[in-house]
């Protein structure tokens, strides 16, 4: 008996202690993990084990930016397992279209995880985007404006898409296009002037890189950083002035994608338009559907008197009734029948 109560003590001590030790193991399990790869180390949550380790093989691939010394910093990426919490991790100053974001002066990156929507991005490409702005700040300090920074990191990133966005923006054939100082206002506002933003700064980045086919803008940065000008860095490095390079700018800009977001928007301005002409063109077939109503009625009144006069004419032959003038007489009148009658 005593045996049996030793083993019922030891079983019921043994699920009293499994008990305990299983919400640690579950929140051991839903800990954050680390993993350190080059001068990367990622943050995740074990859901996002897969990502995390391709987001850091990828930054570690490509971990080179163009016309930039190699970077040497360290990164913290953290991928948020939520939108709550990267919302908390972004803090309030984050626009609510963001789908990762760089601190430069920490060195940090914070990027949503696989719960991300499809209007994220291909996280790849997210991270390198970030990691191009840390990059440009590691190497050139707080110079660039932020229509710069944003431009060179979509270039960095081979964000061609970009360009599609201009082809298909009917502001850039309403209102031209932007100048430089306005792109950076741009970005403060909603989703839509955002991506206008980046698509331009973009094209602005590529531009000037295109001045020095051979180059790029590798000895623009390196006289930016001597003289801490903008207008100086483009003055040596391609010969021209800032207000000339903007100018040129907006004009390529306008004839290269004018013709197309005017293309690409009248299926638009078209709807619009159908739109405006509705009212016309109902009240228009209102108006013919009573005239056509009307015609019929006057068509259908015009055959029933026509009816009514031949049978009137059918019921007098019918009655033997007076004849028509001109009628079985071979054409004589009456004047004529009575001279016959007279006749011996």
């Amino acid at each position: 008996m005593s045996a049996r109560r030793h083993v019922a003590t030891r079983m019921l001590l043994a699920v009293l202690l499994l008990a305990g030790i299983g919400p640690r193991l579950r929140a051991q399990d839903d800990a954050p993990r680390r993993l350190d790869s080059g001068r990367f180390t990622v943050v995740y949550f074990p859901a996002d084990d897969l990502l995390a380790r391709a987001l850091a093989a990828a930054a570690v691939r490509t971990d080179t930016f163009p016309w930039l010394p190699r970077p040497r910093q360290r990164v913290l990426v953290a991928l948020a397992p939520d939108a709550v919490r990267f919302r908390a991790w972004a803090g309030p100053e984050a626009p609510e279209w963001g789908a990762a974001l760089a601190f430069p002066e920490s060195r940090r990156i914070i990027m949503q995880g696989r719960t991300a929507g499809s209007d994220a991005g291909d996280p790849v490409e997210v991270l390198r985007h970030e990691l191009a702005h840390l990059a440009l700040h590691e190497a050139m300090g707080n110079l660039p404006p932020r229509w710069f920074d944003e431009g060179y990191a979509s270039v960095a990133a081979r964000e061609w898409r970009r360009d599609d966005v201009l082809a298909a923006n009917v502001a850039l054939v309403l209102r031209g296009t932007p100048t430089l100082a306005r792109l950076d206002e741009g970005f403060q506002g909603g989703s839509v002037g955002a991506q206008a933003a980046y698509a331009f700064s973009y094209r602005a980045v590529t531009d000037l890189a295109a001045l020095d086919p051979a180059r790029g803008l590798t000895l623009f940065f390196q006289y930016w950083r001597e003289s801490g000008s903008m207008d100086q860095a483009i003055r040596r490095a391609f010969g021209i002035t800032l207000a000339g390079f903007e100018r040129d700018f907006q004009g390529r800009t306008r004839r290269s994608y004018g013709a197309l977001a005017l293309f690409a928007d009248l299926s638009l301005v078209l709807f619009i338009l159908s739109l405006l002409m509705l009212p016309f063109f109902v009240s228009r077939r209102r108006r013919d559907r009573r005239r056509l109503k009307a015609l019929l009625a006057a068509d259908a009144a015009a055959e029933r008197a026509e009816q009514a006069t031949v049978l009137a004419m059918l019921l007098g032959e019918a009655t033997g009734g007076p004849a028509a003038p001109g009628e079985g007489d071979g054409g004589a009148g009456p004047t004529g029948a009575s001279a016959r009658e007279r006749e011996p």
